[in-house]
């Protein structure tokens, strides 16, 4: 056993990290938490500030459902996730899945991989130029179909999903590089069995792979909506939020209240909702992992 000395000096191991967590991390949430319940002129709101904020056009509105975009940077960013999510968590298992045991799979994989370990600013750029339309890949490939070749961030209808749908290629990587480290820890036996019992592949890959990859399809999701709640570089170099703010999102919103109008009250709100948001997705991924392990 320790003594009471040893105890004591493995404090001085910890007291760094926890200095910086202190200083970096629980300060400034807590520091952004008060400041969002006062006004500019240091007035206790309690939620008025929330639900001034709310009311506001830039970040809920709700009568863009019949007028058309912008919606709202709240509602941008759960579009983000509506489409970009189921997108992302699916294309990284099927590709996990067919460069399996595909030879040269691996380098097919660091290749797929280089969207995800390409910085967001630089992924911002080449989204820009995706969509342009005198240059853009995209463009060219709609030629084909015999669509007509515009600037697809330049228009309120199709400048969020153009950014939506171009940031697949760069968040992908990511769930094939976890599902395939999950397929990884699976056993040919249990695959091995089932087929010796008549079973077909299909049947196979939903009763048995799909189940042991639960844990992993978890953590895909929860660190996919993290990644689409606090969204900002792409759409800050690729469109700035606009066209008249139809690809708005939190994180660039906040950048607006605190950097642009010097509202930094109504950029802790934003902040703060972000962060529910994110304790929304996480508190539940937590609790499961936690069940699961007991």
């Amino acid at each position: 056993m320790l003594s009471k000395k040893g105890k004591f000096s493995h404090f001085f191991f910890f007291a760094p990290v926890l200095a910086l967590i202190g200083v970096f991390i629980i300060f400034p949430v807590f520091s952004t938490i008060y400041l969002s319940f006062f006004s500019s002129s240091g007035k206790f709101t309690f939620l008025a500030n929330y639900l001034n904020v709310l009311s506001r056009r830039e970040i809920l509105n709700l009568k863009g459902f019949s007028s058309g975009f912008p919606l709202g940077a709240l509602l941008h960013n759960l579009l983000w996730i509506f489409i970009h999510l189921p997108l992302t968590t699916f294309l990284g298992l099927v590709l996990a899945i067919i460069l399996k045991d595909v030879k040269g799979g691996s380098v097919i994989k660091s290749i797929i991989f280089l969207g995800m370990i390409t910085p967001m600013i630089i992924g911002g750029v080449i989204l820009r130029f995706m969509f342009d339309k005198n240059v853009g890949i995209v463009n060219a490939f709609l030629a084909i179909l015999g669509v007509e070749p515009k600037t697809w961030t330049a228009y309120p209808e199709t400048a969020l999903f153009a950014l939506i749908f171009g940031s697949v290629w760069l968040w992908a990587g990511f769930s094939m590089v976890l599902y395939s480290a999950g397929l990884g820890t699976i056993p040919k036996d249990y695959s091995e069995a089932a087929k010796i019992d008549g079973a077909t592949p299909l049947r196979i890959f939903f009763n048995i792979t799909l189940p042991l990859l639960k844990p992993i399809t978890m953590v895909v999701v929860t660190m996919t909506v993290l990644w689409e709640l606090k969204i900002f570089d792409i759409v800050y170099i690729a469109t700035m939020g606009g066209p008249g703010g139809a690809s708005n999102v939190m994180g660039l919103q906040m950048y607006f209240y605190a950097f642009r109008q010097f509202d930094f009250n109504s950029a802790a709100v934003v902040a703060t909702i972000l962060m529910l948001l994110t304790l929304v997705v996480m508190i539940p991924m937590m609790t499961t992992l936690r069940g699961e392990r007991g």
